[in-house]
């Protein structure tokens, strides 16, 4: 799984693509450091922190906790990124789960 829970959240692996057509999760990928991420799909273009802010919203609308719970831990000017979200981490790691299949 790209992400990991402990009792104050989780810390997931995204790989974003920009400019999509619509905002959506897609498939777990496997990385060729056989690390996985969680690909998503953003429909904002990547300037001036767009797709990251878009990143943000997005995750966080869909894990049910508050934007100022989401943050990019690493890798903010590259498509792959590490994202803790913090709050209740079983209950996250579950709504991830179900995202991820």
């Amino acid at each position: 799984m790209p992400f990991a829970v402990d009792a104050l959240g989780v810390t997931l692996a995204v790989r974003l693509t920009p400019k999509a057509s619509h905002n959506a999760f897609g498939e777990v990928l496997a990385l060729a450091d056989g690390r996985s991420a969680l690909a998503v799909r953003i429909a904002a273009v990547p300037l001036e922190g767009a797709a990251n802010a878009a990143l943000i919203a997005f995750l966080a609308k869909a894990l049910a906790v508050r934007k100022a719970d989401v943050a990019i831990r690493s890798g903010e000017s590259s498509r792959l990124k590490i994202v803790r979200i913090s709050g209740d981490g079983p209950a996250i790691g579950q709504r991830l789960e179900a995202l991820c299949g």
